[in-house]
């Protein structure tokens, strides 16, 4: 298992309907995306969100197929549009890989 979490501060430009293409785009990478297991997306609802109000996590079932992810049409489709309009926060967790903390 591997699991990609992202948080997006929407810059000033941004609109509620960017938010909610986003969100329909994000969604529709289920069934579409080879490994891709689970999809969660929506708002931030943390009390201390730090400006960053959208957010969400992909599951794969491997870092492969988080890495091809990267690549695939529907993800550069959504980044041609919605990067312009973002400050993104990434992480990529492997709690398969997890040993501790040094």
């Amino acid at each position: 298992m591997y699991i990609h979490i992202f948080l997006f501060r929407w810059k000033p430009d941004a609109t509620a309907d960017d938010c909610s293409r986003a969100t329909h785009a994000i969604e529709g990478f289920r069934g579409e995306i080879p490994g891709l297991l689970e999809v969660a997306v929506g708002p931030n609802v943390a009390v201390n969100h730090g400006g960053y109000g959208f957010g969400g996590y992909l599951k794969f079932a491997n870092a492969a197929a988080c890495a091809a992810y990267a690549d695939h049409p529907l993800h550069v489709a959504l980044l041609e549009w919605l990067l312009p309009l973002i400050e993104a926060v990434e992480l990529d967790l492997n709690p398969s890989k997890f040993e501790g903390t040094p």
